[in-house]
């Protein structure tokens, strides 16, 4: 799927190109294309320094938080919920405690990190599937979480837009953290919806309102605010809570005489490693979409959907963001270069570029988890999971528009 993504750019902006030149007599536009493609590569290069520094610092930190138990007292905290929500999953199975990492990488940002995580933790609960080819229902709400992408502090968004010259990069936190909600509670719903389960169950509600009660507060809060403040507010948490969370593993581990020195080097050198083997990807998916756009072939169709947006009385500064929100499905490269075009288009902190940042910390790539997921277990009968994780999406996009109109409209 991604090759024939990949291979479609190249094609569709050939196709254009040829149109422009042949119909309307620009020869130039080859000119343009290549240069582009150059372009691209020497900014791939370019994110790619501040992505082996992100990386590298932040799977550190997460050692810490590791070697001094936080990810193990997190496991044993959602235990009880997953045992309610995974009723076929015994209780102090290891499958609870990779699950639980999983998201927590996730809600940290670090998609790169929380991948062969939750390629564990979809191998262990695999020992407890039947089948050798039809998806567990454990199994389907692992996957439509991971797809729906609950991110509570995303790092690498941050670092995307820092990278783009964003004077604050923190300004999207609170947006992203409202969209990714959205998605992640839908993707639950639709789940509990197919499977039956018993989210009335007292242990289930018993995580479920306290969250959702202060979720609704802080919405209604936040809605006492002119727009001006919701991005100052969005800045200010977004920035305490990222180093609040570095003392907080720094301060735990020391205590539990963790060397926190050797374990965040440990974990640096796994970042290191992750980070330097993304830039063949990051080079290949950004010239494809600098060919793309520098054919025309992107304009035309966004300039298709925005007077489609017009002909409903709609507002279409959202428009430009799309790109974003449509190869999200299939591919996070695609998508991270979309973005990353998108800021270096419109501006870094233009409203498109803002939606397009919310909408890539909001959702997640749910073919590209569907195929790495199952199969890396051999499941060939996915069953609900496509489906609920393809609502769950669709609610992350739709929100992030939204809460952006609402901060930055």
């Amino acid at each position: 799927m991604l090759n024939g993504l990949w291979l479609s750019f190249f094609i569709v902006a050939a196709v254009s190109a040829l149109a422009q030149w042949l119909i309307g007599g620009n020869a130039g536009i080859f000119a343009a294309m290549v240069e582009s493609i150059f372009a691209m590569a020497k900014l791939s290069v370019e994110v790619m320094v501040l992505l082996f520094g992100t990386l590298t610092l932040w799977l550190g930190f997460l050692r810490i938080a590791e070697k001094a138990g936080i990810v193990e007292w997190l496991a044993k905290a959602l235990g009880p919920l997953f045992l309610r929500l995974m009723p076929g999953v015994p209780a102090g199975h290891p499958a609870i405690g990779l699950i639980t990492l999983n998201f927590a990488a996730n809600g940290l940002g670090l998609d790169n990190a929380a991948t062969p995580i939750g390629l564990k933790a979809m191998k262990a609960l695999q020992e407890l599937n039947p089948s050798d080819t039809i998806a567990s229902n454990a199994q389907i709400l692992f996957l439509v979480l991971n797809a729906s992408s609950l991110t509570l502090l995303p790092v690498t968004i941050f670092m995307y837009r820092a990278q783009q010259g964003a004077p604050d990069p923190t300004l999207v936190f609170l947006p992203i953290l409202l969209a990714t909600s959205c998605s992640t509670l839908v993707g639950l719903l639709s789940v509990a919806v197919m499977q039956r389960l018993r989210l009335w169950d007292p242990v289930v509600l018993a995580y479920l309102i306290p969250g959702a009660l202060a979720l609704g507060g802080f919405m209604a809060l936040l809605g006492t605010l002119s727009a001006t403040a919701l991005a100052g507010l969005s800045s200010i948490l977004g920035n305490v809570t990222l180093f609040g969370l570095i003392m907080l593993f720094l301060v735990i581990g020391a205590l539990r005489k963790v060397k926190v020195y050797e374990a965040f080097v440990e974990g640096a050198k796994e970042g290191f490693d992750v980070a330097k083997n993304l830039l063949p990807y990051l080079v290949a998916m950004l010239c494809a979409v600098g060919v793309l756009r520098a054919s025309g072939a992107l304009d035309f169709g966004l300039d298709g959907i925005r007077h489609l947006v017009e002909w409903a009385g709609w507002d279409t500064r959202f428009v430009d963001a799309l790109p974003t929100a449509m190869v999200k499905p299939f591919s996070g490269s695609a998508a991270r270069a979309m973005l990353i075009e998108t800021m270096k288009t419109s501006g870094v902190d233009s409203f498109p570029a803002l939606v397009a940042a919310t909408i890539q910390g909001s959702t997640e790539t749910t073919f590209y988890v569907l195929a790495v997921y199952f199969g890396a277990v051999g499941i060939q009968r996915a069953r609900h999971a496509v489906g609920c994780a393809l609502l769950a999406e669709l609610a992350g996009v739709l929100g992030a528009i939204g809460v952006c109109y609402w901060f930055f409209g």
